[in-house]
């Protein structure tokens, strides 16, 4: 297993978010994570990744356990956070975003620049705009870049807070076509989501509700399916 998460809690201050929720990935997966706003779909993934500190339950990733771990530490062990915003530096150009990720490398000579390259053949939208603000980019390629400077951490898990929001559906299809592609490649990828859509990529899916995972199944079988809503309201689905 590449990610295991067992009965976490998390919040922020004294505000309790996460009551207990658990989530498995295995290497080579899409999993997706869909919840209405304020199921704690966020602050799973900044439990996750270190932004919060844990309450309760383990993490583990790979061989590594981890509680009170910064999230320099987890992003070494090549663990990769698309955040909600996308969190680009909009007074930066494209390819000085982009070369923020040097910072998470051991190789910042011939391995980035090979990585660089084809990233920038991977989204042609951000080779022809390398001196562009990022400010200047329209929504979708801003996603693509923040994207684009994930990958470039080569991440053996990429979680990706809300990859459609705010996008047009061709260039949400676009970026799960992409997805998929990098899946094949080797990526590993965990997506919260509230756009449905996402069943259509996913491998499995996790439903949360006020802050407790109320559906576990292969993303196939809830496609369309009621257990899907009455998941969403935190009801029983067996």
């Amino acid at each position: 297993m590449l990610l295991s998460v067992g009965d976490i809690q998390a919040g922020y201050g004294r505000a309790l978010v996460l009551r207990g929720v658990s989530l498995d990935v295995e290497e080579g997966e899409i999993v997706s994570v869909l919840g209405a706003n304020g199921a704690g779909k966020t602050t799973t993934l900044r439990a996750i990744s270190g932004l919060i500190p844990l309450q309760g339950g383990t993490i583990q990733f790979a061989d590594q356990q981890w509680r009170s771990e910064p999230p320099e530490v987890r992003a070494a062990a090549r663990l990769g956070h698309v955040p909600e915003g996308r969190g680009i530096l909009g007074g930066l150009t494209v390819e000085e975003n982009l070369g923020l990720a040097q910072a998470l490398r051991t190789d910042r000579g011939n391995g980035f620049a090979k990585d660089l390259s084809n990233i920038y053949d991977m989204f042609p939208a951000l080779r022809e705009r390398p001196k562009i603000r990022a400010s200047a980019l329209s929504g979708g390629q801003q996603q693509m870049l923040t994207l684009a400077r994930a990958l470039l951490g080569r991440p053996r898990l990429l979680i990706v807070d809300e990859l459609s929001f705010g996008l047009a559906p061709i260039v949400v299809n676009e970026l799960f076509a992409l997805i998929r592609d990098l899946r094949e490649q080797g990526t590993t990828f965990l997506l919260v989501e509230q756009n449905a859509n996402v069943l259509q990529l996913s491998d499995r899916t996790y439903v949360l509700a006020r802050g407790r995972v109320t559906l576990e199944a292969p993303s196939s079988e809830i496609v369309g399916s009621d257990r899907l809503v009455r998941s969403y309201m935190g009801g029983d689905t067996a």
